[in-house]
């Protein structure tokens, strides 16, 4: 397996002034004894790309090795990390595909699980989940399908719908921990329709994969003993603390994707560290592709929610900016206190616009025609309660139970699904595995307008109710039929029981037994070590 360098950026340590954190940061920095870290000494790394270890006439084959390693998020200090080939978040695997299956390839990845054991001398055992894609149950990281330590398993992926996915683990009761140590990563399927846009392209077609982060002072990733959560205020991109990111003046095209445990951003541009200015975001994406036109986000006075597990692709114009300007991408989250709420403007990341360049880009006013999914009343409906219920995350007042099917839509139906949230201070970004869908309304009105598109993960708020029009997909003419998942993707509420089962149709294959994990033998066939960026590597 080879991996592609040409957008590998290699970074230093960090270095440089110390910028004043905002009150709640230095008090969560006190309460977790982490050191003070810098705002933008990093450069923003970028995932390096996935080679095929081999192509067929139809297939391109691809091999993660998940193995531990060691980087450095605070000055001198290692952290542990687990990484599909050794790095945080994984490489980004770009494939061909779409509708169309003239120029669709298909993917076969190999996890090969070289893990040994967790802190209490348990089996750090794999489930590898891609998330958006419609995956036969076998190959779709069912939570109980696992590969142990020592084995690997096939995973099978068709790409047929272009868009920004992610693949990452969702092993039970430890999904949280597992993509907080690491394994997560981009995956991004495209097709002929898209590439002939004259959308950014190439080095202007950049992750920004965001991850919200808590060290103790040692470097190890810190985990409150009460409540047990990751959620934190250091905020990575693709693995870096607050990047700064070099930019031609021309635009580019920037996937956004939200790895955390629990935060949810709301991003706004800004020309300030501490003020906002009216600046504008272009949505042209969300989580099953290209929205159908696109869609302004007009700051201050808005910002693009991004949930945890969702994806919006955004562009930003830094044609607007002259060369020396700076220009920040912010988090604004409001705090309560005493009863009051203010709002504070937290960074995330900063954009220096250092040369000019040609720009033969542009944005079409039109993108796709995207099918609208009509309810009708005969449609069935079906209705989910989010709550906390005698310390458990629930849905429907039920935990995660195996043996039980918690729904049983007929295979290519159409359904609309109900998820309530009758809870305030509680959000739950409900995660729907196999189905493609769209949102008819929140709280009786319209989605927001960069919500109107393909989806798979709901932001649902507090006190919300969402109705979402459901469509389980057929493939090759042939409806899938199996077990699969819904869950909070909280991943602490995933991981307290916040997830059940639905089964589609009837007698489709079993998601554990049919494509087992096979043991892992070392031959002439493995890789040497591959070598990763400096914030990587110790």
């Amino acid at each position: 397996m080879k991996l592609s360098r040409r957008n590998l950026i290699k970074i230093g340590l960090l270095s440089g002034g110390v910028i004043a954190f905002s009150l709640s940061i230095r008090r969560l920095m006190q309460k977790s004894s982490s050191p003070t870290l810098r705002y933008f000494q990093a450069s923003l790394p970028i995932p390096p790309t996935l080679e095929p270890i081999r192509r067929d006439a139809t297939t391109d084959y691809y091999e993660l090795t998940v193995q531990r390693n060691w980087v450095e998020f605070l000055p001198g200090r290692k952290t542990e990390i687990w990484g599909y080939n050794g790095i945080m978040p994984g490489p980004t695997i770009r494939q061909r595909g779409g509708r169309s299956p003239t120029h669709q390839r298909k993917t076969v990845l190999r996890v090969i699980n070289k893990l040994d054991q967790d802190s209490e001398g348990e089996p750090l055992s794999l489930v590898t989940h891609l998330h958006g894609m419609a995956s036969l149950p076998q190959y779709d990281g069912y939570t109980m399908d696992i590969v142990a330590p020592g084995f690997y398993k096939d995973y099978h992926y068709p790409n047929d719908r272009a868009a920004s996915l992610w693949y990452h683990d969702h092993s039970m009761d430890k999904t949280s921990r597992n993509i907080q140590m690491g394994l997560a990563g981009m995956y991004i399927v495209e097709d002929d329709y898209e590439l002939n846009l004259p959308l950014p392209k190439g080095d202007y077609d950049i992750p920004l994969i965001l991850q919200n982060k808590r060290l103790a002072t040692d470097g190890s990733l810190f985990r409150d003993a009460d409540t047990q959560t990751l959620y934190g205020e250091i905020d990575l991109v693709n693995g870096a603390p607050w990047p700064r990111l070099e930019v031609a003046n021309r635009k580019y095209r920037f996937r956004i994707l939200n790895t955390s445990a629990a935060r949810t951003y709301r991003l706004m541009l800004s020309r300030s560290l501490s003020e906002t200015t009216p600046e504008t975001l272009v949505v042209i994406g969300g989580d099953g592709g290209l929205l159908a036109e696109p869609v302004s986000v007009n700051m201050p006075t808005e910002s693009l929610r991004v949930a945890a597990a969702e994806r919006y692709d955004a562009i930003v114009d830094f044609a607007r900016y002259p060369v020396g300007s700076q220009v920040f991408l912010h988090h604004v989250k409001t705090v309560t206190q005493d009863g009051v709420k203010t709002r504070q403007i937290l960074p995330v990341m900063r954009f220096d616009v250092v040369r000019t360049a040609n720009d033969d880009s542009s944005i079409p006013r039109q993108f796709r025609s995207l099918e609208v999914l009509k309810p009708t009343p005969t449609l069935p409906t079906r209705t989910f309660l989010f709550k906390k219920e005698r310390g458990k995350w629930v849905i429907n007042h039920l935990g995660w139970d195996h043996d039980r099917i918690d729904a049983n839509p007929r295979a290519g139906a159409t359904e609309i699904w109900v998820f309530k949230n009758p809870e305030a201070g509680r959000v739950h970004p409900v995660h729907v595995h196999l189905a493609e869908a769209q949102i008819l309304d929140r709280n009786g009105k319209p989605p927001l307008p960069y919500e109107r598109g393909w989806k798979d993960t709901f932001f649902l708020g507090e006190r919300e109710t969402i109705r979402a029009i459901v469509r389980f997909p057929s493939r090759d003419g042939q409806p899938i039929q199996g077990k699969y998942m819904m869950h909070c993707h909280n991943l602490d509420h995933e991981d307290n029981a916040m997830m059940i089962q639905f089964e589609v149709g009837h007698g489709g294959p079993d998601p554990v037994a049919t494509a087992p994990a096979k043991l892992y033998r070392t031959t002439a066939q493995t890789n040497p070590p591959r070598k990763t960026s400096s914030h990587q590597a110790s």
